[in-house]
């Protein structure tokens, strides 16, 4: 493998070294052998600016499952480094944060980051894997992973009941993905990212284009919390404040984000993909902003926030898109400007909401709570963390000169531009997306001018808190300060990332926009004189100032009061009905009786077979073929008949168990008459073990009070029992018969021309168990090694008393 290879799975590396280094290093905090590696791939991903910067890209593969065309394909072009260096960058400071937040002593920190850098390797397999089920395999491990971390101080009800929630809804989102990518590879016979965009006039044309662009989409929206399915993001937040600041800010929430970035040159310009994106998108942001605005908890405005930048996020891609529409050759500043947009805000997003999700953290750390109604005053008191929540709700806002400022304003540009398209009707519904967009970002400014206001002016009232309120220490500071630093420098020098970061990630967004050697124009200043965006920023802050300044009043509505989300009724409703309605199936299919298994799977089995060969006419009887049957067949079915009818009628255990062994032992001289000796042996061995242990296990069984029996005749048990055993009888005959037929080939013929070629073996039933079937073998294996661990898990367990809290 490649360097790449190795830097992609390096953190599952390290997350299988951290219990050892926990357990035997007990005197220097975890954080320090975690920290290093991820500074060391930062490192790595900013070596490799040059070769991105350039327009070019590094790639490579390693065959993982060649016969369906996975493989573990890495790429990394303008785009992927950008996010790599974000999930690098930021968890560099997370892990340095964590250190001074996370007790070394109380918390179980081997767990918590094993879990972040999970991941971490997961989230760098999602923006640097070419193949989708690769992709999609990193995909379903974030998932997995944000779930554990939400779920780190399992003992509290609301941490399990948000890391379910983020589960349930991803993973949904992720089984919907995987579909769309399927047929993505219906359609182009690739699951390579490059190869369909090389093929992109395949997708458009096919009638699978708008499915898959749902399945997709779905995908993306339920990770980047997009409307209606964000309601996972602000119960995620009873995650330790490390986690929130490095999944539900830079990271995983931004991977939607990116898969849409990756897949816009295969479905960029069509009217559904930009309809979906910015009219999700700006819905989104109003959402998530007038949602902000009513809640108590730092954090929990801070996720509301999130979700209202991810929507605007998602929007400006959605509007970019339609660059495509027009293709190379148009003015691309005017319709590529939603893009540039969206990148730059991606960028600032990470780094003033990564730096106000640690403020809170420390808010919590040293006061002991982030409720804005028993904060206050904490301008003196914590001078250094007023000072870098200033920066970042500033730059939040939207004021000069600040980052956020300067990514708004393209904002508030990329809505004008789009509303004068011709396209798409847009010029019926386009001034919707600059009145919404505004009215978006003056709630915007009101909730940082509340959450700044409440916390840091005042009176500082000590009664408020159970502890003694002080500055945070100097290392749960520093991470915090290099966020800042960056929002202040890039907001006064925002060229600097002008052709070294954005400029490749829209070449990587928008390929088909640029002629050969040609680069977008990528230029971002403060001042662009007086212009309608600039007047929209002032009405930004009067209005926002404005609702701020009159929130004693409007505080007192139930609008206000009313913290939780409207849409969790339908969450928690519905995630009720399912286990209300899978408890009614549970009761109804679970009665303990085997009969009725029995049952259920000899229905199941008679209608399956039953519309498969109707299905595809697959009854037939030939018998010109047929050898005729010597007379010790004859016997031998007749013995094994009447064995198997007499069962039913004993009254005698012992007897009952005997005749069984005698059906079994039929059986293995039936394989020894068609040639199958080691099928025969094979039954033998287990007819001799299973009757020997049912004799051994039933002697020792204490007498039934009433050993006699009475058959009963029960009509439903006789066309059960007619019904399979007429099925089996018609398939049996119906291979026979069509044996023959092209159509219907038998796969024997198969397994005799290459279990020597392919599998190198000469024995066909164990190459078929162990090679061809050997998915299955492996399958079994893990069931039984989960089995395993589950017992060992059992045997080990200690109860503590807080796992019932």
């Amino acid at each position: 493998m490649t360097v790449l290879h190795w830097a992609t799975i390096s953190p599952f590396l390290l997350a299988i070294l951290i219990p050892f280094l926990y357990k035997y290093a007990r005197a220097i905090h975890t954080g320090w052998f975690v920290l290093v590696l991820p500074l060391v791939l930062f490192i790595y991903f900013i070596q490799q600016l040059p070769v991105t910067s350039n327009g070019d890209v590094i790639s490579h593969s390693v065959p993982w499952v060649p016969s369906l065309g996975i493989h573990f394909n890495v790429y990394l072009d303008g785009l992927s480094v950008l996010f790599a260096l974000l999930i690098t960058g930021i968890g560099t400071l997370v892990v340095l944060y964590s250190i001074y937040y996370l007790s070394k002593t109380k918390e179980k920190l081997n767990n918590f980051y094993v879990y972040l850098l999970m991941f971490m390797g997961a989230m760098l397999g999602v923006v640097l894997s070419d193949n989708l089920i690769v992709l999609y395999v990193f995909w379903e491990l974030t998932s997995l992973a944000s779930s554990l971390l939400i779920s780190y101080w399992y003992y509290r009800k609301q941490s399990i009941y948000g890391a379910q929630k983020s589960m349930l809804i991803t993973v949904f989102g992720g089984f919907a993905m995987l579909g769309g990518f399927s047929l993505l590879y219906v359609v182009t016979g690739t699951f390579s990212i490059r190869e369909i965009i090389a093929n992109v006039d395949l997708v458009t044309a096919s009638s699978l284009f708008l499915p898959a662009m749902l399945l997709i989409l779905l995908g993306a929206f339920t990770k980047s919390a997009q409307f209606p399915f964000h309601i996972w993001l602000p119960d995620a937040m009873e995650a330790p404040t490390p986690v929130s600041a490095y999944l539900h800010s830079a990271t995983m929430v931004k991977a939607g984000i990116y898969l849409v970035a990756r897949l816009t040159p295969v479905f960029g310009g069509a009217a559904e993909w930009f309809w979906l994106l910015s009219g999700f998108g700006i819905l989104t942001l109003c959402w998530g902003s007038i949602s902000a605005i009513r809640q108590k908890d730092l954090k929990a405005i801070l996720a509301y926030s999130t979700i209202s930048q991810l929507g605007l996020i998602m929007c400006l891609l959605g509007l970019g898109s339609a660059s495509l529409y027009y293709g190379s050759g148009t003015d691309t500043t005017m319709y590529s400007i939603a893009v540039l947009a969206a990148i730059f805000h991606l960028i600032n997003h990470a780094t003033f909401k990564g730096s106000l999700f640690m403020t809170a953290g420390i808010i919590d750390h040293e006061t002991g709570t982030r409720d804005i109604r028993k904060l206050g005053g904490l301008m003196t008191i914590m001078p250094i963390t007023f000072t870098i929540s200033l920066i970042g709700l500033a730059s939040m806002a939207g004021l000069p000169p600040f980052n956020g400022f300067l990514s708004k304003e393209m904002f508030f540009t990329g809505v004008l531009n789009a509303s004068t398209l011709g396209i798409f009707n847009m010029p019926t519904w386009g001034i919707l997306f600059p009145i919404l967009a505004w009215v978006a970002s003056i709630f915007t400014f009101a909730y940082c001018a509340i959450m700044f206001f409440k916390t840091f002016t005042g009176k500082f009232k000590p009664e408020n808190y159970d502890v003694k309120v002080h500055e945070a220490p100097i290392g749960m500071l520093i991470s915090p300060i290099i966020l800042g630093s960056l929002v202040i420098i890039f907001g006064l020098f925002p060229n600097l990332l002008a052709y070294s970061l954005i400029n490749p990630a829209m070449t990587a967004i928008l390929p088909s926009l640029l002629e050969e050697g040609q680069t977008f124009d990528v230029y971002i200043s403060h001042w662009h004189g007086f212009n309608l965006e600039l007047l929209m920023t002032i009405g930004v802050v009067l209005f926002g100032t404005l609702i701020y300044l009159m929130m004693n009043k409007w505080s007192k509505t139930a609008f206000y009061l009313k913290e939780r989300d409207p849409l969790n009724w339908f969450y928690d409703n519905g995630l009720d009905g399912v286990i209300k309605g899978s408890q009614v199936v549970t009761r109804m299919q679970m009665t303990g009786l085997l009969r009725d298994y029995f049952v259920y799977m000899c229905v199941f089995m008679i209608l399956l077979l039953g519309y498969t060969m109707f299905r595809y006419d697959a009854f037939a009887i030939d018998t010109s073929n047929v050898t005729p049957i010597p007379i010790y067949i004859w016997i031998l079915a007749i013995l094994l008949i009447a064995s198997t009818i007499t069962i039913p009628f004993l009254n005698n255990r012992i007897t009952t168990i005997i005749v069984v062994g005698v059906v079994g032992f039929l059986l293995a001289l039936f394989f020894v008459v068609f040639r199958a000796p080691d099928l025969a042996l094979t039954q033998l061995l287990v007819e001799t073990v299973s009757v020997v242990l049912f004799m051994l296990a039933f002697y020792h069984l204490p007498e039934l009070r009433k050993e006699s029996f009475k058959p009963r005749f029960n009509i439903v048990n006789l066309l059960i029992s007619i019904g399979v055993g007429g099925f089996v009888i018609a398939m049996g005959l119906s291979s026979l018969a069509l044996g023959n037929d092209a159509k219907f080939a038998s796969i024997s013929e198969y397994y005799i021309e290459n279990s020597k070629e392919l599998a190198g073996g000469y024995n066909m039933v164990n190459v078929i168990l162990v090679d061809f079937r050997g998915l299955d073998t492996l399958l079994e294996i893990l069931v039984l090694g989960i089995a395993a661990l589950g017992v060992v898990a059992l045997i080990k367990l200690r109860f503590t008393g807080r796992e019932d809290v």
